[in-house]
């Protein structure tokens, strides 16, 4: 018999990801009451997953050879298991680099954040909607996130921007509302994304690498709409004073910001790609 047949936290969180979100796929549009209840448990699972239990590590700094390294990729990504329910991974972002602001269409989403509570039953789930679950949970390090909600195109484009659009570019502007800035670590808790609420962000690596555990679902699907677009903002937003300091009590706690702005759609931005490199932690199967 096995020494060890206990089974790993992250197969813990697969099985409840996948109960949670195939439950999402069928509930009825009137009643949800099951699926938030599922969705409760699964952040409490989620919320106590650590880098260690992915075998996942910290880079170390390497010295210089004072040879021109081959450039590799900011940002890279750890693959730990897809159905056609959800899918689940780990985001590992180097000093200094970020996610560019890009959205998940027609999908919901979870970031960590201290008081998940107050943010959790902003969830919905109805049966004609097909809809994503985002979950991101930092697992070392510190991230800073924008997000960004899409408004109702409903005013004419300005033409004072500088440098001025391209005729084919004003079909791609969307007016937009900055609606919150915040900072996520290994201690924070998780936060709710919708389709129209904080659906667009950036993620930006803060003093060091970091990365986070990031479940989708369902997965990604170009076939059926699920496509990621990525977005420069056109006019200035303004942003919490850059002299503030955000204590420890207060990492992940959104700030509300509601600036309204201007986005355009650009191709994904040339500095920016997404390498691989394999998953070290306990084997997933579902």
């Amino acid at each position: 018999m096995p020494r060890d047949n206990k089974t790993s936290l992250i197969q813990k969180v697969a099985k409840q990801a996948f109960s949670t979100f195939k439950d999402c796929r069928s509930a009825s549009s009137g009643d949800d009451s099951v699926v938030t209840d599922k969705l409760n448990q699964l952040v409490s699972i989620v919320t106590s997953v650590r880098a260690k239990d992915l075998k996942i590590t910290p880079p170390k700094n390497k010295p210089s050879s004072g040879a021109a390294a081959p450039q590799s990729p900011p940002v890279t990504y750890m693959h730990i298991c897809e159905t056609e329910v959800f899918s689940m991974g780990v985001f590992l972002l180097k000093a200094g680099t970020s996610i560019p602001l890009h959205d998940h269409p027609g999908m919901n989403g979870m970031l960590k954040v201290s008081h998940f509570q107050s943010v959790l039953f902003r969830y919905q789930c109805h049966s004609d909607r097909k809809g994503q679950i985002q979950r991101a949970d930092v697992l070392y390090g510190k991230v800073n996130v924008r997000c960004f909600d899409k408004l109702e195109n409903s005013l004419t484009v300005p033409p004072h921007f500088d440098p001025p659009l391209a005729p084919l570019q004003v079909t791609t502007v969307w007016r937009s509302v900055l609606r919150s800035v915040a900072e996520y670590s290994e201690n924070s808790g998780p936060c709710l994304l919708t389709p129209v609420r904080d659906n667009l962000h950036q993620i930006d690596a803060v003093d060091g690498p970091a990365a986070f555990l990031d479940i989708l679902a369902p997965p990604y699907n170009p076939d059926d709409g699920r496509d990621c677009h990525y977005y420069k903002v056109l006019q200035s937003v303004t942003e919490p004073e850059s002299g503030a300091k955000v204590d420890q009590e207060q990492l992940g706690e959104k700030k509300e910001i509601k600036n309204e702005g201007w986005l355009l759609e650009i191709p994904q931005p040339e500095d920016f790609w997404c390498g691989g490199e394999p998953y070290p932690g306990p084997v997933v199967a579902i």
